[in-house]
């Protein structure tokens, strides 16, 4: 783990910033300034004096949601907080991976460092102290609807700070008792608003949020990339991505996406007489298709930040002006449209690179390339396929992204007693965006075996002069990927390309 830790509290955080630790790249701290500390301390002795003085708050001397009319009795205010995580213990579907679920635990804390929630200290310290240790709650991903926040995914958090279900330790299932007693972590008995302001927020679908934005953004730049090597494997017109062309469409994305082409392509040189003048709209309008994506990721970033830096628990704990105020923070309708517009976005590369592989093993319109981009010769090529069956996947994994696309914002639902009549759905947003980067990534894959046996052919044909850039992209798949000679399986190839998409192996552009 690298030494410049992050520390929250002092700053806001990024959305690389949740990546880094998400992927243990950088460690997490609480600011150790110590106006941080009176501040959150002054808010849990704001509560302490309101409860004292028989003041009614919401969720410490009522009920949860529609069971606010319910009076709790100052003998089980105490116990209450543990009755919400207990309750909500209800979820299904697979595990939160490790980085996704250090992405929530940032995020959580992120939020609750804000100073607004009425936690204590030392329920920060307790969740630092999980990052620090990696000590991950095993969390399910379903059973959120997004508003009153992630309340049953982040049950397993507030369960887990005292002491209590399951954790992953090295990638082993065991119980958190057992855990915190070899530790030497005593566990937590929750303080009157500690159990909603953990567990009544966004940081679920947040967290998921910030991991999707940076694997979309490297998606774009590999498409680009890619589509490079498409034009040049299929003989295509870079003419196409003309500056003064691109000049009269000023979306700036857009405008990227085409000099970044341009630089992979030397598409300043002048056409070849025999040149197509238009070829087909997969790589002459890929600039319009990733561009949109370009152009989107600034404003997706800055909601996806805005909704990590805020306080979006309820109630808020006003610690300076001494109130509680009764409010909706906790839900999700930002990070609901930003998944569901991103999704869309990735999807669309999805069926650009799709596109680009049909054309590529159709000897209709490959431009000389061989039936399926087959390397079989002679004899034996009348019973080579070549990429035959790749493309069929990609075709598959394609339709599945872009089933994906129905924004889940659209499916609210009214439920607890109609009290949440309507949310956000921002966490299945967040985890329907998810799948179709991984679909999306797979096709990526296939389409990065694609090129490689593409450019191949074609210097089989021809002499083929790349720039720097795009040689050293070459020379590293072809590290990676042999080339298909004789035919072989192809799913060992693609998972170990899946695997340096993971990595963000390639650098893509300045």
């Amino acid at each position: 783990m690298s030494d410049s830790a992050l520390y929250l509290g002092a700053h806001a955080l990024s959305v690389g910033d949740v990546v880094a630790a998400s992927r243990r790249s950088r460690s997490v701290k609480l600011h150790a300034a110590p106006e941080l500390r009176a501040r959150i301390e002054r808010g849990a002795s704001f509560l302490d004096r309101l409860l004292a003085e028989d003041g009614v708050i919401y969720g410490v001397t009522t009920g949860y949601g529609d069971s606010c009319t319910v009076t709790i009795p100052p003998e089980l205010v105490a116990e209450l907080p543990h009755r919400l995580y207990t309750y909500h213990g209800c979820g299904l579907g697979r595990w939160l991976s490790e980085a996704e679920t250090r992405a929530v635990l940032v995020a959580r804390a992120n939020s609750l460092v804000q100073g607004f929630s009425g936690v204590s200290w030392r329920l920060l310290e307790q969740l630092q102290r999980l990052l620090a240790e990696d000590i991950l709650p095993a969390i399910p991903a379903e059973g959120s609807v997004g508003a009153s926040g992630d309340l049953t995914p982040l049950s397993y958090v507030a369960a887990v700070l005292c002491g209590e279900r399951k954790v992953w330790v090295a990638g082993v299932l065991r119980d958190t008792a057992e855990v915190f007693a070899e530790r030497g972590i005593e566990p937590l008995r929750l303080r009157p608003k500690e159990g909603l302001a953990i567990m009544n927020g966004t940081a679920v679908m947040t967290g998921l949020a910030c991991l999707a934005h940076a694997r979309a953004e490297y998606l774009g730049r590999l498409a680009t990339r890619i589509t490079a090597l498409a034009c040049l494997a299929l003989d295509g017109n870079a003419h196409h991505f003309d500056a003064t062309l691109f000049s009269v469409k000023p979306h700036p994305g857009q405008q990227r996406v085409a000099a970044r082409l341009r630089d992979d392509l030397h598409s300043d040189r002048p056409p070849r007489n025999e040149q197509r003048l238009q070829d087909r709209y997969s790589l002459r309008c890929a600039p319009h298709v990733i561009g949109v994506l370009e152009d989107a990721l600034p404003f997706l970033r800055d909601t996806v930040e805005h909704e990590l830096n805020s306080a979006n628990d309820n109630p808020i704990i006003d610690p300076d002006g001494e109130q509680v105020l009764h409010g909706g923070h906790f839900y999700g309708g930002h990070i609901a449209f930003a998944m569901d517009s991103l999704k869309n976005l990735v999807a669309n590369l999805a069926d650009l690179l799709d596109r680009q592989m049909a054309l590529m093993v159709d000897t209709r319109f490959s431009n000389g390339l061989p039936s399926n981009l087959s390397g079989a010769q002679g004899a034996r090529a009348a019973i080579s396929h070549g990429l035959k069956a790749l493309q069929i996947s990609l075709s598959a994994w394609t339709a599945e992204a872009l089933k994906q696309t129905m924004p889940a914002s659209v499916f609210s639902r009214s439920t607890e007693c109609h009290n949440q009549d309507k949310v956000s759905m921002g966490t299945i947003a967040a985890r329907d965006c998810l799948r179709v980067l991984e679909l999306t990534e797979q096709v990526t894959a296939g389409m990065l075996i694609a090129v490689r046996q593409g450019i191949a052919l074609r210097r089989q044909k021809a002499e083929l002069v790349l720039t720097e850039g795009l040689a050293d992209f070459v020379t590293s798949l072809e590290a990676l990927i042999p080339f298909v000679a004789e035919d072989r399986a192809l799913d060992a190839d693609l998972l170990n390309v899946i695997a340096a998409i993971h990595e963000q192996r390639w650098a893509l552009y300045d």
